[in-house]
């Protein structure tokens, strides 16, 4: 099933109005009468078929093109990753994509935080946590020999890749999730949608992280 939401944000702010259309047409016809809440649903449908018009009339959004600040003999890779960020798949893509070139690889990990923990106050438990998964994450890549920097990005992976390809200016993105069925990503079409977004190769690593720690406890 395609989520027609573009970000968690958007669907939030759909229930938010949605909420708010049918308050304001009981309201209409319990306070004053049935008349009252038929002519508001009316303005109110009509107002939103206009919205909805213009914001599909205009011009098809270009894409974002990275401004590239490397030399010619560099590789400038932008990694975009959540939960699987320490996972041993994406690291050996990073690892496989560095060989034989002068690599820069910049991390971003969007820090995990819903509307309801935005409410309730959990924000900078979202990002302690992100920020302890990237330091682990660029920790083992630099260890491994790559040369690794990073930061906790927007909330919202698409806006988190926008604002990074303008700091770093990126020769090309990779975008790390859990596998199909358990990546909220995925299902929101993130993937698809950076592909659509941005004029840069994008190579999207799915990393299995409850199969690599199978793997880790099979006796040898």
């Amino acid at each position: 099933m395609i989520n027609p939401f573009r970000s968690e944000a958007e669907a939030y702010r759909f229930l938010l109005l949605s909420v708010g259309y049918f308050a304001a047409i009981a309201i209409a016809a319990l306070a004053i009468d049935k008349w009252a809440g038929i002519v508001v649903f009316l303005g109110l449908t009509v107002a939103g078929l206009v919205y909805v018009v213009r914001a599909h009339s205009g011009e098809p959004r270009q894409q974002t093109v990275s401004s590239r600040r490397g030399r010619e003999n560099e590789r400038r890779i932008l990694v975009i990753a959540n939960e699987t960020v320490g996972g041993e798949r994406l690291r050996e893509e990073i690892r496989s994509r560095s060989e034989g070139v002068d690599e820069h690889v910049f991390v971003v990990c969007p820090a995990l935080n819903s509307p309801l923990r935005h409410w309730a106050s959990d924000e900078d438990g979202a990002r302690v946590q992100a920020q302890e998964r990237l330091n682990t994450s660029l920790s083992r890549l630099r260890q491994a020999g790559v040369d690794a920097r990073g930061e906790i990005g927007d909330a919202e992976p698409l806006q988190a890749m926008e604002d990074a390809l303008r700091l770093f200016g990126a020769d090309e993105i990779i975008i790390s999730t859990h596998p199909e069925g358990r990546s909220h990503w995925l299902e929101k079409g993130i993937v698809d949608a950076a592909r659509e977004r941005f004029a840069v190769p994008i190579t999207h690593v799915v990393v299995d992280l409850e199969a690599e720690q199978d793997e880790v406890r099979e006796p040898t």
